[in-house]
């Protein structure tokens, strides 16, 4: 996902409930249906009567179910957005004693994962990764470098400073270091699934789509005016993060497929959101989102946390370096 600086975009909204909302009525006109045949007919036999209390019990678990998604984005937000960060970043590239060729800002999504450490992309935490005008330059000996790394937290006025920890040899994903040690113990790690998802499957994508731009877009109407005209910039960012304004926005929808560590699945995202926890309808936390495909609603792809525990790990058992780890490991 490319995450240097375009032209606005509105931020997406949920709009993926209309199907549930529509399957929950359908089920309770059948429940009612059925326990009206159960009222008037009650000579039937006692299998009859036991395969219709059977079915009752099957449609109110149904039912259930259905409530918990349709209330899935809402609680993953209120209970884990405190650990979800905006993520912005300086970078260049150039060659010894020259002016860099290319210097650009970065927009991104984190999500804590253990104590000090987020998880994210890695063309978040190298922000050249995969980028061809960068790959272009590297390829002459240019040498890329990372100017600024920070991280907003929804509640804290101040940024962090954030460095790349882990960083997946063969994938989209890394995972950065925050060095604060006092706000390191106030960062809660979001619930990592021990299951891989199936197709099909609900997801909620939490992040901040269009960064800067997609905050100022929901922000009181004072706020908007004053910064509607602002790009992605440290400046803006930090009188967001002044007036309690960094707040991650949720997405949801369903997964088209899952292969090997590759997550398909049509919640709307925009760049920004890069780095992003992917919820499961439990709220633990299945991907990493990392890319929409243009032109295709069902294209947003995500990494399953899958090719991310070797990271952590690694991560926790490094002292403050740089690792690429395979996803294989």
């Amino acid at each position: 996902m490319d995450e240097q600086q375009h032209s606005s975009q509105e931020e997406p909204v949920c709009v993926a409930w209309e199907r549930a909302i529509h399957m929950a009525i359908g089920v309770f006109l059948l429940t009612g249906a059925i326990l009206t045949v159960s009222y008037y007919h009650p000579a039937e036999a006692p299998s009859k009567h036991d395969d219709l209390k059977d079915q009752v019990q099957q449609l109110a678990l149904q039912v259930d179910q259905l409530r918990q998604e349709q209330a899935m984005p809402a609680m993953v937000l209120n209970r884990y957005r405190n650990s979800i960060c905006y993520i912005f970043g300086i970078y260049q590239v150039g060659f010894p004693r020259q002016k860099p060729n290319l210097r650009a800002r970065i927009s991104g999504t984190g999500f804590v994962v253990s104590r000090g450490l987020l998880a994210t992309n890695r063309h978040v935490a190298e922000p050249w990764y995969g980028d061809p005008d960068s790959n272009g330059l590297i390829q002459r000996g240019a040498t890329p470098q990372l100017e600024k790394l920070v991280a907003f937290f929804p509640g804290s006025s101040t940024p962090l400073n954030i460095a790349p920890a882990a960083l997946s040899a063969n994938g989209d994903v890394a995972v950065l270091r925050v060095d604060d040690s006092q706000a390191v113990e106030q960062l809660r790690p979001l619930p990592l699934a021990g299951e891989a998802p199936n197709p099909g499957d609900l997801v909620s994508v939490v992040g901040y789509p269009m960064g800067v731009v997609g905050m100022v877009a929901k922000s009181p109407q004072a706020v908007y005016e004053r910064l509607a005209y602002r790009r992605d910039d440290i400046g803006a960012a930090n009188e967001l993060a002044a007036l309690s304004l960094i707040r991650p926005s949720a997405t949801c929808g369903h997964l088209g497929d899952v292969v090997g560590d590759k997550l398909i699945y049509d919640a709307p995202t925009a760049h920004g959101a890069s780095g992003g926890p992917v919820f499961n309808s439990q709220g633990q936390v299945v991907g990493v989102n990392a890319a929409f495909i243009d032109g295709f609603s069902g294209g947003t792809l995500g990494v399953s946390v899958h090719a991310l525990r070797p990271l952590i790990a690694a991560a926790e058992r490094s002292q403050p370096t740089v690792r690429n780890i395979s996803s294989a490991n």
